[in-house]
């Protein structure tokens, strides 16, 4: 079974592997009640309820295709945990008035984008809620401000943020008298930046955990697709076939080896890939293991 993780001593449990919605729209046998449905009670069932959303995926399609699901199937919500994001304001037919893609962190903004949210999720309350990207113009304040009247009416229970730097995570929790409780990063076997660049030691020192998306290199990683992804993946399966796990469990014991507490989020829409994933506690991977992988991301042993 999925460990339940808590993000911050002070939140709720959440599943450590989350199901990201991204690509919910692009799935070859379509978006039907049926297929959606299946994918979550898969995850349901072993232990992933967690999903993983936001406003843009599927060019704003998404949360509503995943909320169709929930309209029909009451008892689910109440099964899972929802986190979506809002702030980046995407050229759309869907949202016409988008002239060009920018940011979006007023209050105004935020309000409207969690009540949109809601609708089209079928859901009463949202149990995580990041900004989506770190904003040029962000106005902490006003951020802040929207945070409480969410947290006040009961409409979000907690807050974090993706994509953001320490310190622009430290200009948003000044004005916060709540934890932000995670930062949902980039971070795979092909992208180490976050454990040298200040990002995972911020969010030691903060006491949270960070969500890793994008977590097999959208890909790039497991097609091989460069000498970089080659190279990583030769030594991934050497640790695969050693332990006789798959290369995807291999990643994901890497990625939540200790002691930062990851929770990657997985975003395909093949069942028969999310079974590749679940046996990934057991994966025996020790210190030089671990080094290895993070040694053929690098190119070379460490200093």
């Amino acid at each position: 079974m999925i460990p339940r993780v808590k993000f911050h001593v002070t939140s709720k449990e959440f599943s450590q592997l989350v199901y990201g919605v991204w690509r919910l729209s692009e799935d070859e046998r379509g978006n039907s009640e049926k297929v959606v449905q299946e994918k979550i009670e898969f995850c349901l069932e072993n232990g992933i309820t967690t999903f993983d959303h936001a406003d843009i995926y599927g060019s704003y399609t998404c949360e509503e295709i995943f909320g169709r699901v929930l309209k029909q199937n009451k008892s689910l919500a109440t099964k899972m945990e929802i986190v979506t994001k809002c702030g980046i304001m995407l050229v759309s037919p869907n949202r016409p008035n988008n002239r060009i893609k920018h940011y979006n962190t007023t209050k105004a903004h935020i309000l409207q984008s969690v009540e949109n949210s809601l609708k089209n999720l079928n859901v009463e309350k949202i149990d995580l809620l990041l900004i989506h990207r770190p904003n040029p113009i962000l106005n902490p304040e006003e951020v802040a401000s929207a945070f409480y009247e969410l947290r006040n009416s009961g409409k979000v229970s907690h807050f974090g943020v993706s994509n953001f730097l320490p310190h622009q995570v430290e200009t948003l929790q000044k004005n916060l008298d709540f934890p932000l409780i995670t930062n949902q990063i980039e971070l795979s076997p092909l992208y180490i930046a976050p454990f040298t660049n200040g990002i995972l030691d911020d969010c030691l020192q903060r006491k949270i955990a960070p969500m890793a998306w994008s977590p097999f290199g959208g890909g790039r990683l497991l097609q091989k697709q460069d000498e970089l992804s080659r190279n990583v993946m030769n030594t991934i399966e050497k640790l695969a076939n050693k332990y006789q796990f798959t290369e995807e469990e291999i990643i994901l014991k890497w990625l939540t080896f200790p002691p930062h507490n990851i929770a990657p989020v997985i975003g395909t829409n093949k069942i028969e890939r999310i079974k590749r994933y679940l046996q990934y506690t057991q994966v025996p991977m020790d210190i030089q293991d671990w080094f290895e992988i993070y040694s053929a991301s690098l190119g070379k042993e460490v200093p």
